[in-house]
C-alpha cells in the first residue's frame, strides 16, 4: 500500500482526536492539546497523556500509567489489533474519552 494512503490516514486519526477530545470537554470547558506529526501525535488533558508514533503502517500507543500496545492502520481506515479490526472513529472516541473524563467519571461510567 502506498506511504501517502497510511500518511492520509495519519492525519485523520489525528483530526477524529482533536474533533471527539473537543466534544468531551464541551460541557465542563476543558479542551485538550493536540499535535500532530508526520510520525507522531500528542494529546495532553491535565495529567493525562496519550502518544500515537507511527512506522508506516505500524502505530505504538502509550498512556500515562505506562500502558502501552500496537495497533495497524489498514486499507480500509480500521486500526487492527489483536487480530480484530476496529472502526478508527471508534478507537479515537474512546481514547478521547478517556483523557477527557475526571477520575470519578471514569469510575461511575464503568460500573453502569
Amino acid at each position: 500500500m502506498p506511504q501517502s494512503l497510511y500518511a492520509e490516514l495519519w492525519i485523520s486519526l489525528g483530526s477524529l482526536l482533536r474533533s471527539y477530545t473537543a466534544a468531551h470537554g464541551l460541557h465542563a470547558k476543558r479542551e485538550a492539546a493536540v499535535e500532530l506529526t508526520d510520525e507522531k501525535i500528542t494529546v495532553r488533558h491535565n495529567e493525562k497523556w496519550l502518544i500515537l508514533s507511527r512506522d508506516n503502517s505500524s502505530v505504538t500507543w502509550t498512556r500515562e500509567n505506562g500502558s502501552m500496545g500496537t495497533l495497524e492502520l489498514t486499507e480500509a481506515g480500521t486500526l487492527r489489533g489483536d487480530n480484530k479490526d476496529e472502526a478508527m472513529d471508534l478507537v479515537a472516541e474512546q481514547w478521547a474519552q478517556d483523557l477527557m473524563l475526571k477520575s470519578s467519571q471514569l469510575e461511575s461510567h464503568g460500573s453502569d
